[in-house]
């Protein structure tokens, strides 16, 4: 036993150029294996029967399973490779649009709400032709001298509203007038300079996305046209051969409806994006809720839902626009009276379908025109219209509380949002009634419009509330949010059932 512990050292040292066979068992040597296979395999104990059928079971599930667990990865690469060309091509442009730009937004869409209800007033105060020319630069300036208030005031006489209606007009009272139609230009000129500028530094020191950059300049271009349109309504009213002869002298009501759908396109489209730039925001701070809440908004019962929206949202738009016809017409000052219009609910067909309107030889334009220029089926119109309207938005209600998939469905915010639609629609209702009734009083006029805008802003704000969020965000927010076993559920279950069934062999 001493011997082998004094050799210790020198078999240590020969034993790397010893024979693999002299560390081999005697039973392994002595087996009937061919020489040709390893010696590894010849010490591992032969699988039986029932393993190698249970792995021969399982291997299409594992295949499967491999295969498509590649395929994910290389989708999940193609799209990292396509983000990455399309953040080369955007340059430096962040993926996401600071909040400061969403505060603006709102800001800028507040002070067009207030320009359009200052608008409605500069109407209803017939202050509206009270400046006969479109200056764009020196036309900002006020009248700071008596040579410049007698030059305005001539340039008013020649007008055909002095001529008809206001020849007695003294020079003080035409200075209130003229106030009320220079600070309704001055106002819009001074939201087109605080948009105009802001857009072009954000887009220059690309502190927006690039969609949002596109957007910013689409609403800039909104801006300008509503300049344009506002000009082109004005100048209606100031020639006699647009408007019939002996009639009240006002401006065209297709352009003054045309006028004030686009401010509320371009009120609408700041409301939007604005708040959609708060909602990516707050996805990202939270992806995990984030990633729960576009799971329910993917549902498909709040397909129907959604739609629903966006048609009552244009239902309201268009309602309001008829409002603006009713305005244009001064058809508010007829049938003061509800839900009664003379004897019945409507007024006879005669006075509906008048040939009076009709231009056409063969009255081919009598139900059009009838339509949009008699004011008693103007009015009847608008009052279809706004109980649709109301019906609508009642019926939104009562679907989204007894229908099932869509009460368990529907996020919180967007029930609050059709709750506050409810509220505003009553009250628009009420607005629009009693202006009706006590013969269109300037404060309750103004009220109902105001009132118009406030209800259409609720529809864009549910709507920013149950639409999904754009590309970009909705992947990164799955990215970070959604674990890897609810990301693919499919894929996750084979490959576990093949784990299951290689551990069982």
């Amino acid at each position: 036993m001493a011997s082998i512990f004094q050799a210790w050292p020198q078999l240590r040292t020969a034993a790397p150029r010893l024979s693999k066979r002299l560390f081999i068992a005697k039973p392994c040597i002595n087996s009937p294996i061919r020489p040709a296979v390893p010696v590894s395999r010849c010490a591992a104990p032969r699988p039986s029967v029932l393993q190698t059928v249970r792995w021969k079971s399982t291997q299409p599930l594992r295949n499967s399973a491999t295969s498509e667990a590649a395929g994910r990865a290389a989708i999940v690469e193609a799209a990292a490779t396509s983000e990455t060309k399309s953040e080369a091509k955007a340059s430096s442009f962040p993926k996401t649009t600071p909040k400061s730009v969403a505060y603006w937004l709102l800001g800028s869409a507040a002070s067009v709400f207030g320009i359009v209800i200052f608008g409605g007033l500069t109407r209803l105060t017939e202050s509206g032709l009270s400046i006969t020319e479109w200056k764009p630069v020196t036309g900002s300036l006020w009248p700071g001298s008596p040579e410049a208030w007698e030059e305005e005031y001539t340039k008013y006489k020649s007008s055909p509203e002095f001529a008809m209606l206001n020849s007695s007009m003294t020079l003080s009272e035409f200075k209130q007038i003229y106030f009320m139609e220079w600070a309704h230009r001055l106002w819009g000129r001074v939201i087109g300079v605080t948009f105009l500028l802001p857009t072009v530094y954000f887009i220059a020191r690309k502190r927006v996305n690039p969609s949002m950059a596109f957007k910013l300049v689409g609403i800039c271009g909104m801006i300008g046209f509503q300049g344009v349109i506002g000009w082109w309504m004005v100048k209606s009213g100031l020639k006699d051969d647009l408007f019939e002869p002996g009639s009240h002298p006002r401006v065209s009501q297709y352009r003054l409806t045309a006028h004030l759908g686009a401010a509320f396109l371009v009120y609408c489209s700041m409301v939007l994006t604005g708040l959609n730039v708060l909602k990516e925001h707050r996805m990202l701070a939270n992806p995990t809720a984030a990633a729960e809440s576009i799971k329910a908004l993917q549902s498909p019962v709040l397909k129907v839902f959604r739609r629903s929206v966006v048609g009552l949202a244009l239902l309201v738009f268009v309602t309001a626009m008829s409002g603006a016809l009713v305005a244009g017409l001064d058809a508010g000052l007829i049938y003061n009276e509800f839900p009664w219009m003379g004897l019945g609910l409507t007024p006879p067909r005669k006075e509906l379908f008048d040939p009076w309107y009709s231009h056409a030889p063969d009255q081919s334009d009598l139900y059009w025109r009838n339509a949009l220029e008699n004011p008693s089926l103007v009015q009847l119109d608008h009052r279809i219209l706004a109980t649709t309207t109301f019906t609508a938005i009642m019926a939104l209600m009562a679907y989204t509380r007894l229908s099932k998939g869509v009460r368990s469905t529907i996020p919180k915010d967007a029930k609050k949002g059709v709750l506050g639609m409810v509220h505003l629609v009553t009250l628009q209702v009420t607005l629009g009634i009693s202006t009706l009734i006590y013969m269109v009083p300037t404060w309750l006029a103004s009220a109902h419009q105001a009132g118009a805008l406030a209800l259409l802003t609720g529809a864009v704000v549910l709507y920013s509330r149950i639409s999904m969020p754009r590309r970009a965000i909705l992947n990164q927010v799955m990215r970070q949010g959604v674990p890897k076993t609810h990301a693919v559920p499919h894929i996750n279950a084979r490959l576990e059932a093949a784990k299951t069934a290689e551990k069982s062999l």
